[in-house]
């Protein structure tokens, strides 16, 4: 590997090593998991820089191998249990009363647990929309379909995330998402 392409890539895995790493958390909600995926979207990132060539942005181009890399992972999972209850132990505590942190915490298993019972299409675009806060057009380029197509899948994804978590949270955090 020539000096050019090492000094490349380690500027690529330094500028967005935790947005993949986190959107891959928020997907497999393991931990282990994640850090393994997020080793083989830059795996996948060496294997296939010679052949970017610059029409879309480095994140996008990144976030577009971190979705197939997740549903393959989704794929090979497929009949085993994918999701835990291991994120609410890294939740750090902020300022404030015990109650209402143990409140918001069981509302977010809550939504995470509703979140991780949605279809891997659906789930991937409500986290990049209202988790990792990108536009439509920016979900759009990293799934590659149409604009459109987020818009749906977003109303979808939370028409699901609605029903299945019906009354239990009303007016709380399932509203901050759907903003």
């Amino acid at each position: 590997m020539s000096d050019d392409l090492a000094k490349q890539i380690s500027e690529i895995y330094e500028a967005y090593y935790n947005d993949i790493y986190y959107f891959l958390v928020y997907f497999t909600n393991k931990q282990e998991d994640a850090e393994d995926l997020t080793q083989e979207v830059f795996s996948r990132l060496l294997k296939a820089l010679p052949q970017y060539d610059g029409r879309v942005a480095m994140k996008t181009w990144l976030f577009s191998i971190a979705k197939y890399v997740a549903i393959d992972h989704y794929r090979k999972m497929k009949w085993q249990r994918l999701f835990s209850d291991n994120w609410l132990i890294r939740m750090m505590t902020k300022e404030g009363l015990p109650e209402p942190e143990l409140e918001m915490k069981e509302e977010l298993r809550l939504i995470k647990e509703a979140l991780q019972k949605l279809k891997p299409q659906l789930r991937i675009v409500v986290i990049l929309r209202y988790i990792e806060e990108y536009s439509v057009k920016e979900t759009a380029e990293i799934l590659s379909v149409p604009e459109t197509k987020v818009r749906v899948d977003c109303h979808r994804g939370l028409q699901s995330l609605r029903k299945m978590l019906g009354q239990s949270i009303e007016g709380g955090i399932i509203n901050g998402i759907a903003r």
